[in-house]
């Protein structure tokens, strides 16, 4: 197999030659056929991110065909299209994972990062954690749906039905999350970099009733906002723009400090909140209203060997929809 391997943070990532993998008890092998590029895969890299398997084949967008079986899978054959999450194991026996919120197991391993993913050739996976896609969208359509699409809506509906909806950073979860709140019947108002004419545009062409800068104050109070960008001083920015009794949605997995704010920013009973990976309910949910309710997807295609100008392109800003990795065959 090929893979784009992190020796080190900081560095760039380096193809490597590596022996065809064999799946364990519970797993399966996957012929990677495209894998998206994630913004927590530049806080992987860049080493933001603590307890970091090294080396590591990062990616958890993951689109691909089932190979081989281990022993005791039975919900998946070979050839079958799967698709692999961020979330790649959790314990089943903790508090968190009892009452339903795996995503918070204190065990957990998560794909590319704990686990390696799918910035290769082939992986393999626990089938527990990983699910059948819709037909509707082709390889590279699904993989972004794999996290930009389940965080997405996780945070959507963490931001509850908010009848006016905010979106801080429009990149690739935004642009997916903005179709479905609209199917959802909300009105969506993107928020993008100072001069961004092109995000302002693009976040229109989503759906967006209106679009400017994220240092902007909406044309109406926001019933809920959610913020994708990794910038701390967007969380004031969002207090100002929601009404009383509004939410502040914080749907990335890292965010560079907070700074101070008055307390009138918070009072009127606004909240801020979180979001913290994904339960395989939220996929089991997303990929059913996916099914149904068509969802463009756009996306950049990537040769595997191009994984380091891919993040690169992300980290500048220089995409409009999501990147997407493609093995060559």
């Amino acid at each position: 197999m090929q893979a784009m391997r992190l020796e080190r943070p900081g560095q760039a990532l380096t193809m490597r030659q590596m022996p065809t993998l064999m799946p364990r008890a519970g797993e399966v092998r996957i012929a990677v056929c495209a894998c998206a590029v994630c913004r927590t895969d530049l806080h992987v890299v860049d080493g933001e991110l603590p307890e970091l398997k090294l080396p590591l084949i990062p990616g958890h967008e993951i689109v691909g065909r089932v190979t081989a079986l281990g022993a005791g899978v039975t919900n998946f054959q070979r050839g079958d299209r799967v698709g692999v999450p961020w979330l790649g194991w959790a314990c089943g026996a903790c508090e968190f994972c009892r009452r339903g919120s795996e995503n918070l197991c204190p065990s957990a391993r998560f794909t590319g990062y704990q686990i390696d993913g799918g910035f290769a050739s082939e992986t393999v996976a626990d089938a527990r954690f990983m699910f059948k896609l819709p037909d509707r969208y082709g390889d590279d359509e699904a993989a972004p749906l794999l996290c930009a699409g389940l965080i997405g809506w996780r945070a959507l509906n963490a931001a509850g039905p908010a009848p006016r909806l905010g979106l801080y950073g429009f990149g690739a979860a935004a642009h997916i999350v903005a179709q479905v709140a609209r199917a959802r019947a909300q009105e969506v108002f993107a928020f993008v970099r100072p001069g961004d004419a092109n995000a302002q545009g693009f976040a229109r062409a989503m759906g967006a009733t209106w679009a400017g800068a994220s240092d902007q104050r909406p044309p109406q109070p926001l019933d809920a906002a959610i913020i994708f960008a990794p910038v701390g001083e967007l969380v004031p920015a969002a207090l100002r723009a929601v009404r009383p009794g509004g939410t502040v949605v914080c749907g990335g997995i890292h965010m560079s400090d907070i700074p101070s704010f008055p307390y009138r920013l918070l009072w009127g009973e606004r909240t801020v909140r979180s979001v913290a990976n994904l339960s395989r309910h939220d996929a089991e949910t997303f990929f059913a209203f996916a099914a149904a309710t068509p969802i463009r997807v756009a996306t950049v295609r990537y040769a595997l060997a191009d994984a380091n100008t891919a993040l690169a392109d992300l980290r500048s800003g220089n995409l409009s929809g999501a990147a997407v990795l493609i093995p060559a065959p």
